[in-house]
Order: C-alpha cells, then sequence, then structure tokens
C-alpha cells in the first residue's frame, strides 16, 4: 500500500511517498481503509525529531484519520462497514491503518469523513482541557489564543458548545473574520490583546487556552480573574516561557499542563468517554471544523509546511483515497 514514509529527521521536505506492507488488525483492533488523515502539529515536529513521542526510523507519519473499517480482529467491538474516526499518534498517512478499539470512534452519519478526521486530537484536547482540566461551566469566559489555527479552533467550537463566553485572539483581520464566523462573541488582536481584553473584561477572564506560548504568556496571567487558569497545550510560537510563582500567589491564579496524550497512555478508555460526551455537540451539529485545505496523500509535504508557515484557518487534510 501506499503510505507516506519518515526516513530522516530533516523537516517536511522529505518526508517521502512509498510502498509499505499492509498491516494486520489483531485481538481488539481494526483495520481501517483511510479516506481522510489529518494534518496535525506534532506531524510537523515529528519530521524533525522534535516531539516528545519518538518513533523509529523509517516510520510511517500520521495521527489521525477518518475511513471505513475493512477487517475487524477478534473481539473488536467494530464491524466491517462502519464509518469511524481515529486517533493513533502514527501510521494514518496511508492507504489502510490499524487502530486499537480505545483509539476508535464511531462517526454519525451527520458527520462527513472529511469532518471526521479534523475531529480527533484537536476536538478531545479541547474538551480535555476545558471540562476535565478547568472544570469549565457555562457562562464562564474563555480566551483562546491562537484561535484561528486547528486546536484554537476547536477550542472556540467546544468552549461556545459548553456555554463559555469566547474571545479569541488573533494575528490578522482576515483570521479576525474567520472566527468570528465560528461564533467567537469578542475577537481581539494578539498585539496588544492585554489591553483590549481588560476593556471586555476588566476583572479578567475565567480561563486562558495558550497552545501558542512565547512571549504572550506572562501578559496572558495579567489577564486572569482572581482564581483563573492557564492552560498550557504547547509552544508553536518556538519559546518555551517561564514565570515567577509569586504572581500566581499574588493573584490566587494557576497554571496548568494539558498533556491529552499523556492522559490517554495511562487511561486508554478516556477517548471513548471523551466521545460519549462530544456526542451531544456532534449531533446537534455544533462541532463542525472549517477546512483550510485538502491535498493528495503525494502532497503531504506541502501540507505539512502549511503548518509551518502559520497561516492556516481551521484544518488541513490529506485526501487518502484516490490520493
Amino acid at each position: 500500500m501506499k503510505a507516506i514514509r519518515v526516513a530522516a529527521l530533516t523537516g517536511p521536505d522529505d518526508v517521502e511517498l512509498a510502498e509499505v506492507d499492509r498491516p494486520q488488525p489483531g485481538e481488539r483492533e481494526v483495520l481501517i481503509e483511510i479516506a481522510y488523515a489529518g494534518v496535525t502539529f506534532p506531524e510537523l515536529l515529528q519530521t524533525r525529531g522534535q516531539y516528545q513521542t519518538k518513533h523509529e526510523l523509517p516510520f510511517v507519519l500520521g495521527s489521525e484519520a477518518s475511513g471505513i473499517v475493512a477487517e475487524a480482529g477478534p473481539g473488536s467491538r467494530f464491524a466491517v462497514g462502519d464509518r469511524v474516526a481515529t486517533i493513533t499518534g502514527a501510521g494514518t498517512y496511508a492507504e489502510f491503518a490499524v487502530a486499537g478499539d480505545d483509539q476508535v470512534m464511531a462517526l454519525p452519519d451527520t458527520v462527513s469523513l472529511a469532518h471526521g478526521a479534523g475531529m480527533p486530537m484537536n476536538v478531545l484536547t479541547a474538551d480535555f482541557a476545558l471540562r476535565l482540566r478547568a472544570g469549565a461551566r457555562s457562562g464562564q469566559s474563555l480566551l483562546v489564543h491562537g484561535a484561528a489555527g486547528g486546536l484554537g479552533s476547536a477550542a472556540v467550537q467546544v468552549g461556545l458548545a459548553m456555554g463559555l463566553e469566547v474571545i479569541a485572539v488573533v494575528s490578522t483581520q482576515e483570521k479576525a473574520k474567520f472566527v468570528r464566523e465560528l461564533g467567537a462573541q469578542q475577537v481581539v488582536s494578539a498585539e496588544g490583546f492585554k489591553d483590549a481584553v481588560k476593556e471586555i473584561r476588566p476583572g479578567g477572564v475565567d480561563f486562558v487556552f495558550d497552545p501558542v506560548g512565547g512571549d504572550r504568556f506572562t501578559d496572558s496571567t495579567r489577564v486572569l480573574a482572581p482564581f483563573g487558569r492557564l492552560l498550557v497545550l504547547g509552544f508553536t510560537a518556538g519559546e518555551i516561557p517561564s514565570i515567577r510563582v509569586n504572581r500566581l500567589l499574588l493573584k490566587n491564579i494557576s497554571v496548568d499542563g494539558v498533556a491529552w496524550g499523556a492522559a490517554t497512555v495511562g487511561d486508554p478508555s478516556l477517548i471513548a468517554r471523551q466521545w460519549e460526551v462530544l456526542d451531544e455537540y456532534l449531533m446537534a451539529g455544533r462541532l463542525n471544523p472549517r477546512i483550510h485545505a485538502t491535498y493528495p496523500l503525494a502532497k503531504a509535504a506541502a501540507a505539512i509546511r502549511e503548518l509551518d508557515e502559520r497561516t492556516v484557518m481551521g484544518k488541513i487534510l490529506l485526501e487518502v483515497a484516490g490520493g
């Protein structure tokens, strides 16, 4: 079968379209014929060996996908023909991929395979951050950095579905238009966001959702309300910030690490439990990732480069079937 393989940790330009063996499902596993694969920031990092999860070279790239169950191993809860999404951590940039039952989610008929491929990592991470780590409740306020990106836009949609007031932080007018279309009640520019947020909510916000890091981190602590929480999800800006902890003490605020992937390693049933909660939002059409671009499988390098250029609004997909 055709797959996108990383043979050297030299960046996205050097990923290769290769012929590899078709995998076989084992007990409580399924073989999925991939329709679409989502392109995520960890894959960009993996092409350079910069992600915390390491794979032995060469390896098939890809973390999430959607498709149709082609084979079901012994004891699997899925059946041939089921429409599913999956989050495996590797191997989805391929015509077929094997996933354990605990990594697979049934897709409602109301969700297209394209949209299904764009959900697993971002939507599950946003739900984990807001509902499980922060304990957010309807009526509270949420500031989202990088709100036009894949993870940020998922946080906007999940936050709105939970009944939060969402303030989106963006870097361009085009991105501002995009997040308003998602439903964000307030939109502010990344440059000078602290003063803008203080005008909107003088008492501060309850939660800051930050996948960006870098030089905006300190100002994020300054816009928190007393007892507010800064949710750290990553560092797409490249710089890992630090903080003087007396600031946490004086304002009664906290900084919470959000490592959804690590949580699933310790609790493999977490994905299924999250998906059950999110199903209400899916059925209501409230989680609907916007597709920025779709590339054929052979153009995976170009798709990953778009993430590196920081211009993506929403989600990039690889169309695998016929790709």
